[in-house]
């Protein structure tokens, strides 16, 4: 049995991989100064960036959560993948062929992992089908799409394909290329029969649902004909690459319009995702098969770069039947993760954008997206739709209705500018009374107990002991380790070398030196490029291989930039205040021993204090004379 990848491709991986541009596939990277880029968390909620990327070291690290490390742990924390998977998945995206170590010492390539092997069967799926969307079999999968407004210059664009009917097509042809029926099962390619495997898509127009990486994971299948069994749209089930709540459509074509124009557009389906991209509204996406939740809208706002930057906004188009109103309200439910920037695009005549498109031309639908309502006023013009409001009962009744709408918005602003404008919907011209309703409705939920926030994750610097970051001594310490980490360099030049763990006065600083001199201190460091990368693999816990990706990628507090002069006197500090210590140390030992103490003892820490005063006053000749 095949073993584990060879270090040395382990750290070509490493070394080839641009970490930048594999995390932009996730989320948006802005400037932030200093070499690095930053954006909004991928794993834990927040409105403001604290995750940075640092291209140099090819390292990433977030300030929110404690989230950090390299390209390869990245990959394995966003797509849920084993070291060896991330490795591979990384590999394959840069060119590099991977070797594998067999028990007694022999390289080999080994078969590749489980998921590399389920993409592997979805591309190869994905070729099959859109070449039989061409095939005499597929003659209603094309009057389907030529009848919505699409061509085959459209369909390849979007790598449409068709499923011929029958039971074993893409099984047979997928076991031809060395998949097995075990593979296809658990990628969702195939189901399992009496008689074994068989084609979970047959004779159905397919979409192919792609990661924001591109790769296939999965397809959305529309039934040709009204008369066979199951669904009209049946999607790809869960599987290990397949998971529908953290998937849009399209957004592997739309997420550089979505950064850049600061705006995402979510349509209902497949089709109306086509008829966007068409018109010009290269922003859209769609669900696969399920409600636009909690983990859809995350992905968005690190598309956006959170609603603090630059006006992102998502629009929301609907049908106009009842199911479209379902969606708002589910949508509505999701909104705080929005705020006032979230907007909905209803046609009048309930049109969705593909039969829009069909119907009325592109410029309808660009229309219909660049003069949505907010969801807000959506919202509440809907709820008082149900009421007749020519009579005070119908009004009264309206307003109880809508208040708990208005009372939900979060922005004591905003919820105070829609309550002004709920009293001239209804009519009421009492704008006091309308403002006292809705806040009866804010008293009513904090009686029933609101939603307390949780409280800040500990950062990775608390893990180990007490830690103040407002300490001016744990300050200094910080700035030294830094500096070791950032620029080996300087750090050697500066007597980085000579210190020893006594020097530093808190068990996570004393770890990370211990852990450079152990690799042979700042002077073996080589390329000051790789060698943060070689202090993290080295470290024995992640606890230190967080706390090394943070002194990684912290800014220094200086005043202009790091030279030999400053480095020197930041590390010169730190050790005036580490003899500093000592000899207070040995004072209240002395201080203690008293006239009771042996003679021998009191001559042996007279001797220290004395050998740690001439090192002070040598330290400080030394830093006066580099000024």
């Amino acid at each position: 049995m095949a073993g584990r990848i060879k270090d040395e491709d382990i750290a070509l991986v490493r070394e080839r991989t641009p970490i930048a541009d594999v995390i932009g596939e996730y989320l948006q990277l802005r400037n932030a100064g200093g070499g690095s880029l930053k954006g909004l968390c991928p794993f834990h909620d927040e409105k403001s960036p604290s995750f940075n990327v640092t291209p140099s070291k090819n390292l990433f690290y977030c300030f929110g959560c404690g989230e950090g490390g390299d390209a390869i742990s990245f990959v394995q924390k966003i797509e849920g993948l084993a070291f060896a998977e991330a490795v591979e998945s990384l590999a394959r995206q840069i060119g590099v062929t991977l070797r594998y170590e067999e028990s007694g010492g022999r390289s080999t390539r080994r078969d590749e992992g489980k998921r590399q092997r389920l993409l592997d069967a979805h591309r190869a799926a994905a070729v099959f089908y859109a070449e039989n969307l061409m095939s005499p079999g597929a003659v209603e999968a094309r009057r389907f799409l030529s009848e919505r407004g699409f061509n085959r210059a459209h369909a390849e664009h979007f790598g449409l394909g068709y499923a011929p009917a029958g039971w074993e097509n893409l099984t047979s042809h997928l076991r031809s290329q060395g998949f097995t029926d075990a593979e296809l099962i658990s990628g969702g390619l195939a189901a399992q029969g009496r008689r074994g495997a068989y084609d979970r898509f047959r004779n159905r127009l397919l979409w192919p649902v792609r990661e924001v990486t591109g790769e296939v994971v999965g397809f959305g299948a529309r039934k040709l004909d009204p008369a066979e069994d199951g669904p009209k749209y049946l999607n790809s089930p869960e599987s290990p690459v397949f998971h529908k709540s953290r998937l849009l459509y399209g957004l592997d074509l739309a997420k550089r319009d979505i950064s850049s124009r600061g705006q995402a557009v979510i349509v209902e389906g497949y089709t109306d995702v086509m008829a966007c991209h068409l018109a010009g509204v290269t922003t859209a996406v769609a669900t696969c098969g399920t409600s636009f939740g909690e983990d859809h809208l995350k992905i968005l706002r690190r598309m956006l770069l959170g609603r603090t930057n630059q006006g992102g906004r998502v629009v929301f188009t609907f049908d106009g039947d009842a199911a479209g109103q379902k969606a708002a309200v589910r949508a509505f439910a999701e909104e705080h993760g929005f705020a006032s920037e979230t907007f909905v695009a209803v046609q009048p005549d309930g049109l969705d954008p593909c039969d829009l498109r069909l119907r009325h031309g592109d410029q309808a639908v660009a229309d219909l997206v660049d003069h949505p309502l907010p969801l807000y006023e959506f919202m509440v013009r809907k709820v008082i739709e149900d009421y007749d409001l020519s009579n005070p009962e119908g009004r009264i009744a309206a307003l109880d209705a809508a208040a708990p709408v208005v009372a939900s918005i979060r922005d004591h602003g905003v919820r105070r500018f829609y309550g002004k404008n709920l009293d001239r919907w209804l009519g009421t011209l009492d704008e006091s009374f309308v403002l006292n309703r809705v806040n009866q409705h804010i008293r009513r939920a904090t009686a029933r107990g609101g939603r307390a926030e949780p409280p800040p994750a500990p950062t990775p610097d608390a893990r180990e002991a007490p830690y103040d970051l407002g300490d001016p001594s744990l300050q200094r310490e910080r700035q030294a380790l830094k500096i070791a980490v950032q620029f080996p360099g300087l750090a050697a030049g500066s007597g980085f070398d000579a210190f020893t763990e006594d020097d530093f006065t808190v068990s996570q600083h004393r770890a990370i030196q211990g852990l450079i001199a152990k690799l042979g201190g700042v002077a073996a460091a080589g390329d000051p490029a790789s060698w943060a990368a070689r202090l993290r693999e080295s470290a024995p816990t992640e606890a230190q291989r967080d706390f090394l990706t943070r002194l990684a990628v912290e800014q220094l507090e200086l005043y202009g930039e790091l030279e030999e002069h400053s480095a020197r006197q930041i590390l010169g500090t730190v050790r005036t205040h580490s003899i500093n210590r000592r000899e207070s140390n040995l004072k209240s030992e002395l201080s203690r021993l008293g006239g009771g103490g042996g003679v021998e003892e009191q001559q042996r820490l007279l001797t220290e204090l004395m050998a740690l005063q001439q090192q002070k006053r040598a330290l400080q000749e030394e830093l006066a004379g580099g000024m």
